[in-house]
């Protein structure tokens, strides 16, 4: 019997919220789907959350992702820019974690050389490089390539987390130890 997961990578922003939905499957990556949800900036903040939360169930309800991987957010020197990413974040974890998944969270350089080898990476690069790893994928928008692309992520750091944990365990299913999945993480 085949195990097959479906993972959603979400790429947080309160203008524009990029998703983008795999499958992997006997160490494939699989695309399913992907798109952008975007808040009007004309609304007031309470209204954008709600129209960010609303789609993002949306997509859940279709796609019925099995785990979910978030890029972190990061400090610029506009606070009230990074205050808003966070909030649009803050969906990104409560959406997932109210249908019960664990969420995991990845540093935007940890995913651009994930993906193309380079912590730098640009957008082009980011999107160039999830084409070629999910070659049926058309990704809609910038924010739709990112969120495959921390999709993708989550793919290779749990392939890679599983393997580490059968080692560990002597090929056990038991739960990695924190200070493990410390190790696994760095």
């Amino acid at each position: 019997m085949t195990q097959s997961h479906r993972l959603i990578g979400l790429d947080p922003g309160l203008r524009n919220l990029g998703w983008g939905v795999i499958d992997v499957s006997r160490g494939k990556l699989i695309h399913v789907a992907n798109g952008t949800i975007s808040s009007s900036a004309k609304d007031d903040l309470a209204d954008r959350l709600m129209q960010l939360m609303c789609g993002l169930e949306d997509v859940f309800e279709t796609h019925q992702p099995e785990q979910a991987a978030v890029e972190n957010s990061f400090v610029n020197k506009d606070g009230v820019a990074t205050l808003k990413l966070g909030q649009a974040r803050a969906v990104c974890l409560l959406v997932p974690a109210r249908k019960g998944m664990k969420v995991f969270e990845y540093a935007p350089n940890f995913v651009k050389r994930s993906i193309t080898g380079a912590g730098h990476a640009d957008k082009h690069q980011i999107n160039a490089m999830v084409k070629t790893l999910l070659p049926q994928a058309k990704p809609e928008s910038e924010h739709a390539a990112d969120a495959l692309a921390i999709a993708i992520t989550h793919a290779h750091a749990g392939d890679l987390e599983g393997r580490i944990n059968d080692k560990l365990n002597d090929g056990e299913n038991n739960e990695m130890s924190p200070q493990a999945r410390l190790k696994v993480k760095s």
